[in-house]
């Protein structure tokens, strides 16, 4: 892995809060994602399952962990089964984890390799009264590809019918959501690269510059500090590609007197940052670009200060949308008919800030939470409102990451990354 090696108390910690939870006398089981083929022998790069990383570390494909917290014996507590490395695959593939390096790694003792799953597993299952399965419920998730982690359950189901079973999905959720403070470190490193690719982009944006040029340049400079890439799909959307909210294309000419909206953020260690900004192309915002620009920062400045434990995540979109609809006004975007005559299904803010403007972030960039539930702590949520504007040919949207604390202004863990116009302007100009 390109990134430093994570302190294991991490993992241990993360595990402890995960069986604290679980039910006497069951076991819960965690995959790997697999490597997923393209065609002939070509792969796509492997991306370590979010949940067995959270509890263990490994970051490493067809690996298994399994967590039976009453076992009988020590030695099954907490299992790690690993591939067995061997100087072949050594030579052709790299490094993989030995036994020492995996306890290193997460700090479990017990590691066995796979070979040996299935004869493990059945005599755990036998002290056993329920299994943990591990299925994704994130209110976002669409799955049509059959998974490492869905194969394995059925596997399970059809040989031990007479166990009961519980979802992990929902312990997740809770506890991924609150992070450690080796958690908040780790995603403010992968916002501080975000940050330098931004810096770099500053000074390079000029007029007939194309959007994979840009593209280029964040890439660069996240490689270059220990980042495996973009945390997910870049959007380097000039002029009007702005208005197209998940526009990943970022094939077109940047022209003079546009703006490009920016909604980029590099990963460290699998963990998330996301980031958007604008960039004028010709180094200066026009008036009226400035003007919705500002509507929308201070729209970010003043739903920011409701990220504060206790808060509803719908009642707080709610709030927003007023500030919105303030701000429209002001910009002529609407009129006082448009909102006495609104939808309240549809507000008339939608018209021109038609998403969300807070999710959850971390291992995953959309990371689990569980929305009904209030705000606590050491959750980390985007701020992210914008204004789309396509009959001006312009869309602007600002996104910054916060840490709720305890008492107090959620912390910012972008508040190094330029953002206001005049600061924009001055390192472009420089």
């Amino acid at each position: 892995m390109k990134y430093h090696q994570i302190d294991r108390h991490l993992f241990v910690k993360n595990r402890a809060k995960f069986t604290a939870q679980m039910k006497p006398n069951s076991v819960a089981v965690f995959n790997s994602n697999d490597i997923y083929p393209v065609s002939a022998d070509s792969t796509l790069p492997f991306a370590q399952h979010r949940d067995i990383f959270y509890l263990s570390g490994v970051d490493q494909e067809e690996s298994i962990l399994l967590l039976f917290p009453d076992a009988p014996y020590e030695h099954l507590k907490e299992i790690l089964f690993l591939k067995e490395t061997n100087e072949h695959i050594a030579i052709w593939e790299g490094e993989k984890l030995t036994k020492e390096r995996a306890f290193e790694v997460s700090g479990i003792q017990s590691v066995i390799w796979l070979q040996d799953f299935h004869k493990t597993l059945k005599e755990v299952m036998a002290y056993a009264d329920t299994m943990y399965i591990n299925t994704n419920e994130h209110y976002r998730a669409t799955i049509e590809t059959e998974t490492r982690e869905a194969r394995f359950v059925k596997w399970w189901k059809e040989n031990y019918p007479a166990h009961k079973v519980e979802k992990s999905n929902p312990i997740l959720q809770r506890i991924r959501s609150v992070k450690e403070s080796e958690e908040l470190d780790l995603i403010q490193k992968a916002c501080d690269i975000t940050e330098k690719g931004y810096r770099r982009v500053l000074n390079f944006v000029k007029p007939n510059v194309m959007e994979y040029e840009i593209e280029a340049e964040f890439a660069h400079e996240f490689l270059r500090n220990r980042s495996k890439g973009f945390a997910y799909t870049p959007i380097i959307a000039s002029g009007n590609n702005a208005n197209v909210l998940h526009y990943i294309e970022n094939n077109q000419q940047c022209k003079a007197g546009d703006l490009i909206l920016l909604d980029v953020g590099a990963e460290y260690a699998n963990y998330s940052s996301d980031m958007t900004r604008m960039v004028p192309v010709s180094g200066r915002f026009t008036d009226r670009q400035k003007q919705v620009y500002n509507a929308v920062l201070n729209v970010k400045n003043e739903a920011t200060k409701m990220l504060v434990p206790g808060t509803l995540w719908k009642q707080y979109h709610v709030e927003v949308g007023k500030i919105m609809t303030s701000e429209l006004l002001g910009l002529g975007l609407i009129d006082k008919a448009d909102v006495q005559n609104e939808n309240p299904d549809w507000p008339a803010y939608k018209k021109y800030f038609m998403h969300g403007t807070s999710h959850h972030m971390g291992l995953d960039t959309h990371d689990y939470g569980l929305l009904h539930e209030p705000m606590q702590a050491n959750m980390v949520f985007t701020v992210e409102p914008g204004i789309y504007i396509p009959a001006e040919g312009f869309g602007i949207r600002i996104e910054d990451d916060m840490v709720i604390q305890e008492k107090g202004a959620a912390f910012n863990l972008m508040r190094n990354i330029p953002i206001e116009v005049e600061e924009i302007e001055s390192i472009m100009n420089s």
